[in-house]
């Protein structure tokens, strides 16, 4: 995917005007939350069935003793889209659709305190980061692909083909999956969404926590490789979900048409 990289100041009023209208990997899991769909143990059969695997493997794949009977399953099986975006991801494609309008960022570049304490540490979490694996991270600020579609506010560029992320998480809900299970599902549509948007073959993920200097650990690395099957799976419901913008914008552009005469009446 061709991309291009807009130097700029993560935060900065030239960064939120990269943004506006962009579906960006931070909030690619959002995007692709569906309700009514198939869950996990589902999911894990179908794929199997599509991909060839027999019944009795298929079961054991998913962890079923009997094959599943709902209708959800059989029309997947078919080959019929299940599921619907949420309303979650129904409100970030009006975000979206509103802000490719507008050419402004509609939340007015508003940070939460853990994104500004994130942007505070990042430097110094950069810099540990390079210290301890010798490398030289170059920052990238937003990168965008060339259709201006989808984006991703890379912390940093390694080479010809890495890249880097720092996440300064303070919630125990957050950190001890990460700390103690290197379970990093969380970020894990941003991270691979990263390596999507920029072409890069690898990540370092790396999570800050200052207050560990107490046991000379400040910085837990992880290193993630591109997962191609992993990307397909997401790309396809980032189609889908660019789809919702694309039909958001619409109806936003038609309103001064469809409104006139008259007044809008309510549902």
């Amino acid at each position: 995917m061709a991309s291009r990289v807009i130097k700029c100041e993560q935060g900065s009023e030239e960064w939120h005007k990269a943004r506006a209208g962009v579906i960006t990997a931070s909030n690619f899991k959002i995007a692709r939350q569906r309700v009514n769909g198939l869950d996990e143990r589902q999911r894990k059969y179908v794929v199997a069935i599509l991909a060839g695997t027999s019944e009795l493997e298929a079961r054991a794949i998913a962890g079923y003793k009997a094959a599943p009977t709902s209708e959800t399953v059989k029309r997947a099986l078919d080959g019929e889209k299940v599921g619907e975006l949420s309303e979650a991801a129904k409100n970030y494609a009006f975000r979206i659709a509103f802000e490719r309008i507008s050419g402004e960022p509609m939340d007015e570049g508003y940070e939460t305190w853990q994104m500004s304490r994130g942007h505070e540490l990042e430097p110094e979490a950069r810099s540990e980061h390079q210290i301890l694996e010798g490398v030289i991270v170059e920052r990238a600020g937003f990168v965008v692909t060339e259709d201006n579609v989808f984006g991703a506010s890379a912390d940093g560029l390694i080479g010809a083909k890495g890249g880097s992320e720092y996440k300064c998480f303070v919630s125990p809900v957050s950190l001890r999956p990460v700390l103690l299970l290197n379970n990093i599902e969380e970020v894990r549509d941003q991270v691979q969404g990263c390596m999507w948007v920029t072409g890069r073959e690898w990540w370092h993920l790396g999570f800050f926590c200052p207050a560990l200097r107490a046991i000379d650990y400040p910085l837990h690395l992880l290193r993630l490789q591109r997962d191609d099957d992993y990307i397909e799976a997401m790309e396809a419901d980032l189609m889908e979900f660019k789809a919702e913008v694309d039909a958001q914008e619409r109806a936003l552009r038609a309103l001064p048409a469809a409104n006139l005469p008259h007044f809008a009446r309510a549902a």
